[in-house]
Order: structure tokens, then C-alpha cells, then sequence
């Protein structure tokens, strides 16, 4: 359509990426003009080039199947066809770094799954629902770069977001929390295609995700911090320890949590009350993906339930339960969210909504 914007994806392929193909289908705001992959992929018809590894329920949409799969690594290729680009290439650290730059400084908006650029001081972490804001760093970031139009922000780590917004809730209502100890289950989904050996899966918890609590620890600081002097400052104030582990389901990352505020501390009613009315940005804007409510509170002492409320929402809501007072914190609740929805393309798709919200894209 002539008034949607012209999105590419790049790593299209992949199991991101195919969820970006799934999740675009119809949007409201952007049409898939382009897909890129890596060079074995290109010149392929992208149903031919996924052919035997789709991995969405749903048939690959007929808009994008007929689409002929460029080469992620040429940035003048995308530049005729598309304005924004999702990003879901699986590189090096450093290349992933690097060809974002390139797509950036070639004039297109860059939203990225990826963790390359997740500690760029002039590039935000979004979650639009608790830090918006961030997304003033972008004319520093162009004026840092010397681009015109394009720009890069990223997703964070799929396994905080399903505790970092209950409790932005309670800091945005100006309680103090001082610090968190979660220990979270993730999906095997979270690891990619074709993800864990299902021997070492089946009849078994793996207590280690490289590099997972490192993030989990370190991203919300980001996330949480301050627009200063052309740079996003980390919030300094809070202690998070992370206990990661991978858990046989396919889909959700379900966190326990533990909350110590610094002075004052709610009553559990309050809490449930505060996470029940929570809206943020993304619903005032009205955005195509921002879930209605963000937070959803159970009351059943056995929820939430990977499998029975990842998909709230359309898998963009979170889901919490278990709200009671903890005998060494003060808190602790149990809060899930979809990671391949919320915690990967369907989080990075609300980001670019935003972004057009506010003008970036397209100017």
C-alpha cells in the first residue's frame, strides 16, 4: 500500500525472521517489500528458500512468498525497496554491529533483535511501555554518526521482559525498589532453530544459558536510566540477581521474582491495583501491537501457566501471579511473557510503531 511504510527483514529466513513474516502480515502500518538472508538464500523465491523449515502454524502469508530473497550483506539492494528494516541476522557480534551501521548510514531505520548494539551509549533498549523516552537519544545518535534519516534501537533480552514491566509499574507510581532476585525459566524456543538437543531437553532442566544473567542483570540499568549529554546513563541504584535456566516448553519465559524496596513498601493490594490499571505510551498512542490491558493479574494460586497464558494478548500482555510477601525480601510474585512475541519480533515491531508515532520514520 502506498501510505504503509516499506519494512524489510533481514535474517528473514531464520526463526525470527519468520516471525516477523508472520506477525507483519496485515499490519496496519507496514508492508514487507523486502527479505534478506545470507548469500545461499539470495536469488531464491522466499517460500523456495524456506521449503522445508517454515516453522509458523500459519502458511507463509502469499504477499511475502513470491518475494525474491536479497543478500542481507547488500545495503544498496534494501535501499531502493524498503525505509525500515528488522534486523534478525545471525553473525558475529562485531558483523551484526557492523552491517546495522551500514543499513543506518544508508538512510534506513534500523529496530534490531539483536544484542550488538544493546550497550551503544547513543542507541536505546526499548520496551515502549517503560522507556519511550529513550527514543530522544535518536537525533544524537544521527548528529554522533552523521546520518540524516536513519537510526538504529534495539530490542533487550527476551528473558526481562516479563518482570521488568510489573515492576517499572511500581517504580512509576514512585515506589523505590532497591533490588530484584529472579530466577527464570525460559523456553527452548529462546535458543533459536533448531535450539537444545531434544536429549537434553526431555526429562531435564538446564541450569545455564550462556551470557543470559549477565544481560539480565546488566539490561534493565539501561533501560531504567537517563537521556544525559548525548548518552543513555545506566540507573545506578538497583541490584539485580539472575538465576537462568532452560526449561522444556516451547514457548514463554516465566520468571520468579523477589522485590526489596528501599524505604517505603506497598500493600500487596496496592501492587495488584497498580498493575491491573498500568497503561504507558503505546496504549495512549494507540499503536497496532500495544496490548489492552499490558499487565494481566490472576487470582489462581497456579498461575500463570506457560502453556495456558503466553498467548494472552496476543502474546504482547504479561501475565503475573502469586503476588505475597516474601520472608527474606519484601515481595514475590510469578510473571510470564511470549518470548518469541513480546520478547523478540512482535516487542521490536511495537518499537518501530513507535518510532512512526513519533515521527522518526520517514522524515
Amino acid at each position: 500500500m502506498a501510505d504503509k511504510v516499506r519494512t524489510g527483514i533481514i535474517g528473514a529466513t531464520g526463526m525470527v525472521g519468520q516471525n516477523y513474516v508472520r506477525l507483519l502480515s496485515n499490519h496496519p502500518w507496514f508492508e514487507v517489500t523486502y527479505v534478506a538472508a545470507s548469500p545461499r538464500s539470495a536469488g531464491k523465491k522466499y517460500a523456495e528458500a524456506v521449503a522445508g523449515r517454515w516453522l509458523m502454524d500459519e502458511e507463509i502469508p502469499a504477499e511475502v512468498a513470491h518475494l525474491t530473497v536479497g543478500d542481507a550483506g547488500d545495503v544498496d539492494a534494501a535501499r531502493g525497496q524498503c525505509d525500515l528494516v528488522f534486523s534478525a541476522v545471525e553473525m558475529a557480534k562485531d558483523a551484526v554491529r557492523e552491517l546495522e551501521e551500514r543499513y543506518a548510514a544508508g538512510g534506513l531505520a534500523v529496530v534490531s533483535n539483536n544484542s550488538a548494539h544493546r550497550w551503544t551509549e547513543d542507541v536505546p533498549v526499548l520496551i515502549p511501555e517503560v522507556n519511550p523516552h529513550h527514543t530522544e537519544i535518536i537525533p544524537f545518535q544521527r548528529k554522533n554518526r552523521g546520518w540524516e534519516r536513519g537510526l538504529i534501537v534495539v530490542k533487550p533480552n527476551c528473558s526481562l521482559q516479563s518482570y521488568l514491566p510489573p515492576v517499572y509499574a511500581l517504580l512509576k507510581a514512585g515506589y523505590e525498589v532497591e533490588s530484584i532476585l529472579v530466577t527464570t525459566m525460559q523456553a527452548v524456543s529462546g535458543a533459536g532453530y533448531p535450539g537444545p538437543a531434544s536429549i537434553d531437553m526431555i526429562d531435564n532442566i538446564i541450569p545455564y544459558i550462556p551470557g543470559e544473567e549477565e544481560k539480565s542483570e546488566q539490561e534493565p540499568l539501561k533501560i531504567l536510566g537517563t537521556v544525559r549529554d548525548g548518552r543513555i546513563v545506566p540507573d545506578d541504584s538497583l541490584k539485580i540477581s539472575a538465576h537462568c535456566n532452560r526449561v522444556p516448553a516451547l514457548d514463554g519465559h516465566l520468571a520468579c521474582v523477589s522485590l526489596k524496596f528501599r524505604s517505603r513498601k506497598p500493600a500487596l493490594d496496592e501492587i495488584v491495583h497498580l498493575w491491573r490499571t498500568f497503561t504507558a505510551e503505546p496504549q495512549e498512542l494507540g499503536l497496532p501491537f500495544a496490548p489492552h490491558p499490558v499487565l494481566i493479574y490472576r487470582e489462581e494460586p497456579d498461575r500463570p501457566q506457560t502453556r495456558k497464558d503466553r498467548d494472552a494478548g496476543h502474546g504482547m500482555a504479561i501475565t503475573i501471579g502469586r503476588l505475597r510477601e516474601c520472608p527474606v525480601l519484601d515481595v514475590r510474585f510469578v510473571a510470564l511473557s511470549h518470548n518469541t512475541v513480546r520478547g523478540a519480533a512482535g516487542g521490536a515491531i511495537l518499537s518501530a510503531e513507535l518510532l512512526k508515532a513519533k515521527g522518526y520514520l520517514g522524515e
